[in-house]
């Protein structure tokens, strides 16, 4: 690493620092006092653009290799483009790469992370890795200890899934419709909009495009990173995405059975084990995304009880924030373990 020895401080880039999720990796950073050297943050290079740190200003620029080379750790939040553009030399080089796109998460000998999951999988010898879909997260955090004590053999999912996992334009698209509503009464058609129906006041059930099955993009990514993540590839898993009108926070509805016999007690003492897991044991406390699901470092969960279609199958509700947890704060998570190593 190009870390002056004995000064315990890390060179950080930043690939994406201007964008939301860029923003909200840079402020945990700072506000959980990482220990940054230098910071270099870095954007298209495509307009102008500066980002605010430990109150300087600093100035974006376009990536490259050499500079980005100058950094012990770096952070990609921008796209599978500039991911596989760079990560891959940076990380032969020997600098760690976090990568929070989608490119490197199914790519044998990359770990795919999330640190109270698997954090065991970060190692020195392999410095690109990748971190998870935002919506699969909740589930994989609140799940991981029940299946390592008693196996889960088959998932259904519903997801709930907040307009920032689409990106601000996104959010803003949601916000441009309620205006729009509250002064003609109706939700406007936006032209050049990137739903593909209305959001507000409604939901629909498509999150990315429709493979020859009818499954979407985004259903077939949760599967497979759940698997991975899990080490579990029998693990039969069944998703059904849904994007609704919410700004903040994703929030899932779960069905899993288990391998193992074992009772709702059983299930809660595992919850309140769980690292990174509120669970809420009271039917009537159970989390909203409202409420639970904005900059929130933990993962809510609630509602848990015994299905009605089979003895070892259960039903939860799961909350997170999926600009923290599901995304800034796991790659940051993941560094601080990396500083550790």
């Amino acid at each position: 690493m190009s870390v002056k020895a004995g000064s315990g401080k890390f060179n950080v880039g930043v690939v994406g620092a201007s964008g939301m999720v860029g923003g909200e990796l840079l402020g945990l950073l700072e506000s959980r006092r990482f220990p940054v050297g230098e910071l270099f943050p870095f954007n298209s290079g495509r307009r102008a653009a500066s980002v605010r740190f430990r109150g300087r200003r600093l100035a974006c620029s376009a990536p490259s290799f050499d500079a980005l080379k100058k950094a012990d750790i770096v952070f990609f939040v921008s796209n599978e483009e500039v991911s596989e553009k760079f990560a891959p030399r940076l990380a032969e080089a020997g600098v760690w790469c976090i990568d929070d796109s989608s490119r490197f998460r199914l790519s044998p000998g990359v770990p795919l992370v999330i640190p109270e999951v698997n954090g065991g999988e970060l190692k020195p010898s392999k410095r690109l890795i990748a971190g998870p879909n935002c919506t699969l997260t909740g589930a994989a955090v609140a799940l991981a200890g029940v299946h390592r004590r008693y196996g889960i053999s088959e998932l259904r999912m519903a997801t709930y899934q907040a307009v920032s996992g689409a990106g601000k334009a996104a959010m803003t698209e949601l916000e441009e419709e309620l205006r729009g509503y509250l002064r003609k009464g109706a939700v406007p058609r936006l032209k050049g909009k990137g739903f593909p129906r209305p959001i507000a006041f409604n939901l629909f059930p498509q999150v990315g495009g429709f493979d020859a099955e009818g499954n979407t993009g985004e259903e077939n990514k949760v599967e497979a990173e759940l698997k991975k993540i899990l080490a579990a590839p029998r693990l039969r898993i069944s998703v059904t995405s849904v994007r609704v009108p919410v700004l903040r926070g994703h929030s899932l509805a779960l069905w899993f059975t288990t391998s193992k016999p074992c009772g709702l007690a059983e299930i809660k003492k595992e919850f309140g084990r769980t690292p990174g897991l509120k669970f809420f044991s009271r039917p009537e406390d159970y989390p909203t995304p409202l409420e639970n699901g904005h900059r929130t470092d933990i993962v809510y969960a609630g509602r848990l009880r015994r299905s009605k279609t089979s003895a070892r199958e259960f039903q939860l509700w799961v909350v997170s924030d999926n600009l923290y947890k599901g995304a800034a704060l796991n790659s940051v998570q993941i560094a601080e373990r990396i500083v550790r190593i």
